[in-house]
């Protein structure tokens, strides 16, 4: 969130927080980590290092509230109680000794009986394109443009993205959220080969292509930092 500052004293902030510095920054920007509630401040090159203090004691209030979505999203992640989202199911992991390649049958995935973490996300970034590829196709032809690439990856920040070449990009954590709410963003990623910003013009033709998209645009924005393994 970007915000005009006034000096305070540090002893007034009331949140630790971590200070980066960025030569493409205008104004001061104060971030909320949604998957552990760090602060982070971003100044302007060549801006005090006050402001960074003055930023996070003035947005305080707003602060707290996305510090406290933080922590719900993560008591919800770890109410899961060994079983993982995938598209508005829950899988149920059963271990297997000496596996190390997850396995699908069902609503069972097979996992190893160490730590699954780092052979789940190998499996969920498989099955993101297995799911996005051909959502993709088909939105891109009902905008009637075509995409030149499609890239599963791993952002912090984003859902997806379309380049001004029709690059395609979508983080693979989509397959955690509900399935409308994964069309809803294949299909805004296809709307931007027509239209690249977010004017009225974007938001017609979303309507076109997804009666209804406000609701998973909300569920995404409310829930998105639970999609974490």
């Amino acid at each position: 969130m970007p915000v005009a500052c006034t000096p305070v004293p540090e002893a007034a902030v009331p949140f630790d927080y971590s200070v980066r510095r960025s030569d493409r920054a205008r104004r001061v920007r104060v971030r909320v980590d949604p998957r552990d509630g760090a602060v982070e401040v971003v100044l302007p090159r060549r801006a005090a290092q006050r402001e960074a203090a003055a930023a996070v004691a003035q947005l305080g209030g707003w602060i707290a509230r996305r510090r406290a979505e933080a922590a719900a999203a993560r008591a919800r992640v770890a109410a899961r109680d060994g079983t993982v989202p995938y598209l508005g199911t829950d899988l149920r992991l059963v271990p297997e000794p000496g596996r190390t390649r997850v396995h699908r049958r069902g609503d069972v995935l097979l996992v190893g009986d160490g730590d699954p973490g780092a052979a789940l996300e190998r499996w969920y970034r498989r099955q993101a394109r297995v799911e996005i590829a051909p959502r993709l196709d088909r939105a891109a032809g009902a905008v009637g443009r075509p995409y030149t690439r499609l890239t599963i990856r791993d952002q912090r920040t984003r859902w997806g993205s379309c380049s001004a070449t029709g690059a395609m990009s979508f983080n693979w954590r989509l397959l955690l959220a509900p399935e409308r709410v994964l069309e809803y963003v294949v299909r805004h990623e296809a709307a931007h080969l027509v239209v690249m910003d977010h004017s009225p013009r974007f938001w017609a033709l979303m309507e076109r292509l997804m009666p209804g998209h406000e609701e998973p645009r909300r569920w995404l924005r409310t829930h998105g930092a639970t999609l974490v393994l």
